[in-house]
């Protein structure tokens, strides 16, 4: 059951960049740097390299659904129950390891800029992560959380975190095959380990933490062998300084002020069911849940995978009008795509609820049926997220990412309990994020939605 990390939307992991000036105000501060679309290698890749690592990314989701399976045979629902739980807790924590300052690396195909950008978020990154052990420490001392939970989280954290950083040096430099095959790699690796933990030790909690911890380990570091001459030119000895670190973190400090709460945001809101299962003392409707939340994520990301590369890659061989007219011939096909896949899914569900009419598992087909509605527009909005990040005013996404994240948690907090009403309402709710992204790649809200991106030197 991994977590793949190249499009986690947040899904949350942006292939694309945020170009925009944004007023920092009156300071004795260099200019912020603008994070701009330039010529990288990663726009540059052509589009059988964006199918290419598709079909690589869709191979591993197929894959790893032989995990989710056998998770759901194997183990009681609790125990899925908690592992959803972690791994949302894992997937957000690790969005702030590196402060979005990965983002910077597709700013330009200059080395000497890239290998600014990868120290500052290596940097970063071992500073989060030294920080994030002393809190699971301290709360291990307080008898708050299980030594051996808290031990599978920072080694998970740390999995995820290296590998959102290489992977975003690999795809800036256009090796997709690389990206691809580091999927693979975790779709066959965690989903083994899970099985083999479980038939050694039980269907336990833990023994699906360490398998995912196990399978991002194993994924990041497969991934860093392959990039290993380019990593090691990127941190040599004498490239680092303090100075430059300091200099590039006040360049670039856009990033973690605009780009990651945006991505907190848009993640915050994909997990936000989660929020409601503790609610409940219902464990069955709890797991049901759960476990529709991760079959749904493999059709969401499915969908990502392979609109994201299509999309971009057309839209950057157009300009101006041409361009916005592509946009909207887009966005209305992404619209229909969604529209089709999601409710065959709901579908496909409620058709098939009776052959587990027996088991554990009993009427969850009204469950997925319920959440395709928002799992529809989470991956409506994926693709339209990156089309608008040519956006000059990325701040509007961020808005609409919070009103939504705040209307659901308005709708948890009022329902006061898990329920399919509430499974429905947080649906709408999502339908009404996916119109106001497609509203805001269909039209110019306030400035041209696909001007030319402001040029810096540096």
């Amino acid at each position: 059951m991994p977590d793949i990390p190249v499009l986690d939307t947040d899904l949350s992991a942006h292939l694309t960049l945020e170009e925009a000036v944004f007023p920092t105000g009156k300071t004795v501060l260099p200019a912020a740097e603008p994070i701009e679309a330039g010529n990288s290698a990663a726009w540059r890749t052509s589009l059988s390299s964006g199918l290419l690592l598709a079909l690589r990314f869709v191979q591993a989701r197929f894959l790893s659904v032989w995990g989710l399976l056998a998770a759901a045979a194997l183990c009681p629902p609790q125990v899925f129950a908690d592992f959803a739980v972690y791994s949302a807790l894992a997937n957000f924590v690790s969005i702030a390891a590196l402060m979005r300052f990965e983002a910077v690396f597709f700013q330009s195909s200059d080395q000497l800029r890239l290998g600014r950008a990868f120290r500052l978020s290596l940097a970063v990154g071992l500073a989060f992560l030294v920080a994030a052990t002393l809190a699971v420490a301290a709360a291990v001392a307080s008898g708050r959380i299980l030594a051996s939970y808290g031990a599978m989280f920072c080694v998970s954290l740390a999995g995820r975190a290296v590998l959102r950083l290489v992977s975003a040096e690999a795809t800036a430099e256009g090796d997709f095959a690389t990206i691809g095959n580091c999927n693979i790699v975790q779709a066959l690796v965690q989903p083994a380990v899970m099985v083999a933990l479980i038939w050694l030790f039980e269907a336990t909690s833990l023994a699906l933490f360490a398998a995912d911890a196990i399978g991002h380990l194993v994924a990041a570091g497969y991934l860093f062998l392959r990039r290993r001459r380019a990593v090691g030119g990127l941190v040599s000895p004498k490239a680092w300084s303090w100075a430059e670190l300091r200099d590039s973190a006040v360049r670039w400090r856009t990033a973690p002020l605009i780009l990651l709460p945006s991505a907190l945001l848009s993640f915050g809101f994909m997990v936000i069911p989660l929020l409601a299962l503790p609610m409940t003392s219902n464990a069955v409707l709890a797991a049901h849940v759960a476990l529709a939340m991760r079959l749904l994520e493999v059709p969401t990301q499915m969908f990502a995978a392979v609109s994201v590369p299509l999309a971009l890659s057309s839209l950057r061989a157009r300009e101006g009008e041409a361009r916005q007219r592509w946009a909207r011939h887009i966005a209305l096909g992404l619209f229909i795509a969604a529209v089709a896949l999601f409710t065959a899914i709901a579908l496909f569900a409620l058709g098939a609820d009776f052959l587990l009419d027996d088991t554990q598992w009993a009427e969850i087909g009204q469950v997925v049926a319920a959440m395709a509605v928002f799992y529809g527009g989470i991956a409506l909005v994926a693709p339209l997220h990156e089309m608008a990040s040519l956006s000059q005013q990325p701040h509007r996404q961020v808005a609409a990412n919070a009103m939504a994240l705040g209307a659901a948690m308005l709708a948890v907090f009022s329902f006061g309990s898990l329920s399919p009403a509430l499974l429905g309402t947080i649906g709408l709710i999502s339908l009404a994020r996916g119109a106001a992204h497609l509203r805001f790649a269909w039209t110019r809200l306030g400035a041209e939605l696909y001007a030319a991106a402001p040029r810096t030197v540096g």
